[in-house]
């Protein structure tokens, strides 16, 4: 079978399409024939060897992915031909096949397409996590969600209108606002433009948001201080680098800065955000939405536009 391996770390080039040896299904597990393929930031941190955690070369990337089960090994609980979303996977997901165990492979509701499917578990779980493990969203409460518009902001977005939560979105250019009042967020902000944090302000009646989901903490958390509500909430999903802060302003407002990463989730934890999931998966309160599409084989397309500006949804891989 065909499979992404990376030899050593570097850019998008590092990504060769090979031919490997088709993975087996053992105990617990699940062969799932992949139809489309998550492609989320944290690959591409991964691949250039900065991120913390290190890969063991040759690797192949991916945690995302949706397909059919071919074939099921002894005690895994889905059958032959069944349609899956999965987390995961014993040896990377971008290939043609993948070796997943049972409890990272999750029934995928009809209404949704592979490609929709594959856009899942990393974004929503993210999402889930940060607003209501890391966050305490709680209705009512605004929430301030930076950097709105990619895989994980418009997962953002959807739970927290879902969870009747005030929404302030923002995103890059007219275009990037426009989209995100397509989500049905009515405070959509550009934050190319200038003034934007002082848009924030008025909305809030000069009070700030309650909660903060940060997705690029290198650039914008020095802002978030200054703009959080007393006794706020900031939840750092995602940074690029370090950034200078004035740690006094978490002392006079008493606010919560808080890190969070998928890695960390217990197991009784991310069992419980997939539940909660699947409810908005299968009644439509939950849609995943698809940005660029490319073959398995421009993988390094993909990785290269994960990371430009004005990301509209999730970047799959079609194998």
């Amino acid at each position: 079978m065909k499979a992404i391996v990376v030899e050593k770390f570097g850019g998008p080039e590092v990504l060769r399409l090979k031919d490997v040896p088709e993975p087996k299904a053992g105990p617990g597990q699940v062969l799932v024939a992949l139809k489309a393929i998550g492609v989320n930031p944290v690959d591409t941190y991964i691949r250039a060897g900065t991120y913390t955690r290190k890969a063991e070369l040759p690797w192949t990337p991916g945690t995302d992915a949706a397909g059919f089960v071919e074939a099921a090994g002894p005690g895994a609980p889905f059958k032959p031909g069944e349609r899956v979303y999965v987390y995961g996977a014993v040896g990377g997901v971008y290939a043609e096949k993948a070796v997943v165990e049972a409890s990272r492979a999750f029934p995928l509701a009809d209404r949704l397409s592979f490609e929709q499917g594959a856009a899942i578990g990393v974004p929503y779980a993210t999402a889930h996590r940060a607003l209501f493990q890391s966050g305490g969203a709680r209705r009512g409460e605004t929430v301030l969600i930076h950097g709105a518009s990619g895989g994980v902001g418009v997962a953002t977005v959807q739970l927290a209108l879902a969870a009747g939560l005030i929404v302030i979105g923002t995103a890059g250019g007219p275009e990037g606002a426009a989209f995100l009042k397509s989500l049905g967020v009515s405070y959509a902000l550009d934050h190319r433009k200038p003034g934007y944090l002082d848009d924030i302000l008025k909305l809030t009646d000069a009070q700030g948001p309650d909660l903060i989901i940060e997705m690029l903490a290198n650039v914008n958390l020095a802002d978030d201080l200054r703009l959080a509500a007393q006794r706020g909430r900031i939840v750092i999903v995602g940074s690029r680098g370090p950034v200078p802060i004035d740690p006094r302003l978490t002392i006079t407002k008493d606010l919560t800065v808080r890190g969070m990463s998928l890695w960390n989730m217990s197991e009784a934890e991310r069992e419980h955000v997939h539940a909660d999931l699947a409810k908005g998966l299968a009644d439509g309160t939950l849609k995943p939405l698809i940005g660029a599409k490319f073959p398995l084989a421009e993988a390094f397309k993909a990785h290269a536009a994960i990371l430009a500006p004005g990301a509209r949804g999730k970047i799959v891989l079609i194998p």
